[in-house]
């Protein structure tokens, strides 16, 4: 896996013009910002997971028909304490920070004594908060960031505004910049349950919009100490809709294992076997936890919702999902990716098998017969039951199915579809987890197109809309744009334009430098700053 290979620190704060082909749209300028993992190695020391690289936050200018790149390593206190001692001193994803062997044995046991510190690797996403950036993880620590400049400014702890233990990296945006996310607590009786939470947007008095944060609704948790986890959500004009799903955290262990034996988060996840996956609902005006609608269905991982909308009294819920109760992120260790083609083939036929699926929720499950459909919307095949125990069982309708071939990391026209009914999803296709083609999928007749190249292997791709573009018909007008990596090129990434309606491509901006593997990010337009995030 070519863009994993560990890279010296020093050679990764680029600032480089690039090598344009094509035409840029004159109406695309702005800033392309990604997050990843940037460096998997220190002080000899190797990372272990695809989520442990120390934080890269990546930009691309677009402006009078160039491109520009730059980079800059996240100043974080994982990234700064690592590279003054030359280790791993934070605990990642999946790597064990050890005190220091230098120390003497009293220190070291009360290092552990202390027990875990929180890793502030922001890699994942960036989003506004207001009018400020920041860099994100699953924890609960952002760092603000000059999109300009990409310096790192502030490290903040969203536990000082909200009672949350983290918050997922895809929260969802209101037009007028009201931020929405989700993240566990400790509810009532020292039990865990789930907080949706409220960010403003910009204040007029200049004020930090963090400090007017608020919790809206508290969600139960189906076990007392064992919380799902969560790394999205979905969201109507109306309603919150939160998959909890059978993948659990261990608290006795994240809280006594991690401190005394050196145990990472992934040692601290486990699978409910009998549980499968619930479906939760909350209303967002007044705010309100639904608990007389409870749907549930079979058990499957869930990362990214697509989009959730609300048609004829139903809530239509679309989702990339993985079968079954074993936990994805398994599959991800760096040990496995960097195999050779036919050992990671071998190792992800054991892996779940992905499907993007429809789920269809009543909102009047009250006064029906049992043992029938609820479901009257016509254009779906997906059904709910109300069972004689009160709970509604859910089969989904499945949009997009391959051996082996997941369609994840979707993108949606988000300002004009999201908690809209929509036509068009646009996702990375990973072929045995690794990333080989853009698919873009409609959800309405399951027809697909693809962009697929040999020896490239594109990031996430992000949808800008062509300004002017609001009409139902032209939903898929605009551009992608994708982090494509090609090994053994002469400039060996690029940035990838492909028209949203064909998946023709446009441009591409290629750059004299290795870029590691980004994850997930956002379009900045230039001036208004009006952003499209990633939000799925």
């Amino acid at each position: 896996f070519y863009y994993l290979r560990p890279l010296p620190a020093d050679v990764l704060n680029v600032d480089d013009l690039t090598l344009c082909t094509g035409t840029i749209p004159s109406w695309l300028g702005g800033s392309v910002l990604r997050m990843g993992p940037g460096l998997f190695e220190v002080g000899g020391e190797p990372l272990n997971h695809l989520f442990d690289g120390q934080a890269l936050i990546h930009k691309f200018d677009l402006k009078d028909g160039g491109v520009t790149y730059h980079r800059r390593f996240l100043r974080s206190d994982a990234y700064v304490r690592a590279m003054t001692e030359n280790r791993v001193v934070i605990t990642e994803f999946g790597t064990a920070a050890f005190p220091d062997p230098c120390k003497n044995v009293f220190s070291r046991f009360f290092t552990y004594f202390k027990g875990i510190e929180v890793t502030d690797n922001c890699s994942v996403n960036i989003y506004t908060i207001g009018e400020d950036f920041y860099a994100v993880t699953e924890s609960n620590y952002i760092t603000k960031v000059d999109p300009d400049s990409l310096e790192t400014l502030k490290k903040v702890d969203l536990c000082k505004y909200l009672s949350v233990n983290g918050v997922t990296a895809h929260p969802h945006t209101d037009t007028d910049g009201t931020v929405y996310n989700i993240g566990n607590c400790f509810g009532k009786n020292m039990s865990l349950a789930y907080n949706i939470v409220k960010i403003p947007p910009a204040q007029k008095d200049k004020s930090e919009p963090l400090e007017k944060s608020k919790v809206l609704v508290q969600l139960p948790s189906s076990e007392r100490l064992k919380p799902s986890y969560i790394h999205s959500f979905g969201m109507t004009d109306n309603y919150f809709v939160f998959v909890e799903q059978p993948v659990k955290i261990n608290l006795f262990k994240f809280l006594s294992a991690w401190a005394f034996t050196g145990a990472t988060y992934m040692d601290c996840f486990e699978s409910n076997y009998s549980m499968g996956t619930w479906f939760h609902l909350a209303t967002k005006d007044p705010p309100d936890y639904l608990n007389s609608h409870r749907f549930r269905t079979s058990a499957f991982n869930i990362f990214h919702h697509i989009n959730t909308y609300e048609d004829q009294g139903f809530i239509v819920v679309d989702l990339c999902t993985w079968k079954g109760h074993e936990f994805v992120y398994n599959y991800l260790y760096l040990a496995n990716l960097r195999q050779e083609w036919e050992e990671v083939k071998k190792a992800a036929v054991n892996a779940p098998q992905p499907e993007v699926r429809r789920y269809v929720l009543p909102l009047d499950v009250h006064r029906v017969e049992q043992g029938k459909n609820l479901v009257s919307l016509s254009y779906t095949t997906a059904t709910a039951v109300l069972h004689p125990d009160g709970t509604v069982w859910l089969e989904p309708e499945v949009l997009f199915s391959g051996p082996r071939l997941a369609f994840e990391f979707p993108q949606i026209n988000y300002s004009q579809r999201s908690g809209k009914k929509y036509s068009f999803a646009y996702g990375l296709g990973l072929n045995h987890f690794i990333p080989d083609r853009i698919v873009k999928l409609n959800v309405q007749s399951k027809e697909t197109l693809t962009w697929q190249e040999d020896e490239c292997y594109p990031s996430e791709p992000m949808f800008v809309a062509k300004p002017g573009a609001t009409e139902e018909e032209e939903e898929d007008e605009g551009v992608l744009l994708s982090v494509v990596v090609k090994p053994g090129a002469q400039r060996p990434a690029f940035l990838l334009i492909l028209d949203a309606v064909d998946l023709k491509e446009i441009a591409r901006a290629e750059v004299d430098a290795i870029v590691p593997v980004t994850l997930h990010g956002m379009y900045r337009h230039p001036r208004t700053e009006q952003n499209n995030q990633d939000t799925s």
